[in-house]
């Protein structure tokens, strides 16, 4: 096994030396067998070879260890700042792949150009939706895993309404689980979504989630009641947490044409604010065509990081870094096709009005 580690460069290469005063675990069983699972999900991992990099039961040991991790932590989850927040990913590897070498793989110390100084190391908080829908759910997961459980001072992971059964039998994660491996690999994945936590408070002023709020929620600290394991109902805090949308359409609360969560508007996204003393919600689960949008005077952000969504969509993705002030700043990134399809459209329809005048 090598010594290397691989953290990203902002450049692009997936590593790079370890910074000077990043706080490591050094030996150990668990350690090696960590860095090693990184090493080959990173290095040596392309779609060819894929299968034959890391066998079933690396995989299943990993949920296991992932599954203590959660359990030991709240339900909620305090983080100070900065932290960089990202949303959907949905098994598109390779674009989480360049998305942490673009944004460095923890615990690199990001460069900044113009002062010549090393920044603070970075940190991710990921608000769910991992599975389903893309082609490797499985890597994606595991990799997450891996350095949540390597690094649980800089990586954090929420629980979306894809890592739940009801959900990811039907979109796709199943299948890959069978088919690739067996079906004793999806139950450890199962096992270990349920003791997911399903928010955080960053700076005690942000509150993430993956779906949106819920007004049976009076207290964050209530959620510590919530038992666990736990599968996400249909109803109940929860599931708004992990299901529902901001919508102009209404002002309060109303079901949800998803059949789980709610739907809310402006005037219940303020009222919740001002009980929760918050400035700010942060939430995934939609696409955005820009990698976020914002809702209620900006006091709502959606962030989805999965560019080009299912090859689908010419959206770009996004993350959202808050740093110490909290001050919130966003960058957004996308394919050249994406350009190049969005350049076309415009093209289009520049033409198109011209001949309509």
């Amino acid at each position: 096994m090598g010594d290397d580690f691989p953290v990203g460069e902002a450049q692009g290469s997936l590593k790079a030396p370890i910074a000077e005063g990043a706080e490591l675990p050094t030996n150990g069983k668990v350690y090696e067998f960590l860095r090693s699972m990184i090493n080959r999900l990173v290095d040596e991992w392309m779609p060819g070879v894929c299968q034959t990099l890391i066998e079933e039961r690396e995989y299943i040991e990993l949920c296991y260890r992932a599954r203590e991790a959660f359990w030991a932590d709240k339900v909620w989850l305090e983080i100070e700042p900065p932290i960089t927040i990202c949303g959907d990913i949905h098994g598109q590897y390779e674009d989480l792949l360049a998305m942490l070498s673009m944004f460095s793989f923890p615990p690199h110390f990001p460069l900044d150009k113009d002062s010549k100084v090393l920044s603070p190391p970075q940190r991710y908080l990921f608000l769910g939706d991992y599975v389903d829908r893309g082609p490797f759910s499985i890597e994606t997961m595991s990799l997450l895993f891996a350095l949540r459980l390597l690094y649980p001072d800089k990586i954090y992971l929420l629980r979306g309404n894809h890592e739940c059964r009801a959900v990811n039998t039907q979109y796709g994660f199943y299948f890959e689980c069978n088919k690739r491996f067996s079906i004793n690999l999806y139950e450890a994945f199962q096992y270990t979504f349920n003791c997911m936590p399903i928010c955080a408070r960053v700076g005690k002023r942000i509150l993430c989630m993956h779906g949106g709020i819920s007004a049976d929620l009076l207290n964050v600290e209530d959620l510590e009641v919530i038992p666990r394991p736990f599968e996400v109902a249909d109803q109940g805090v929860p599931s708004d947490l992990c299901w529902s949308d901001p919508t102009e359409l209404i002002k309060g609360y109303e079901f949800s044409p998803r059949g789980a969560g709610c739907l809310f508007g402006r005037e219940a996204l303020d009222d919740f604010l001002a009980r929760h003393e918050l400035e700010m919600i942060v939430r995934a689960h939609q696409v955005v065509m820009d990698g976020y949008e914002f809702f209620g005077d900006r006091k709502l952000v959606t962030i989805f990081s999965a560019p080009s969504y299912c090859g689908h969509f010419d959206n770009f993705g996004a993350v959202m870094h808050v740093n110490e002030k909290l001050e919130c700043t966003i960058n957004s990134f996308c394919e050249n096709k994406v350009m190049t399809n969005r350049e076309a459209a415009a093209k289009a329809d520049k033409v198109k009005r011209s001949e309509e005048e």
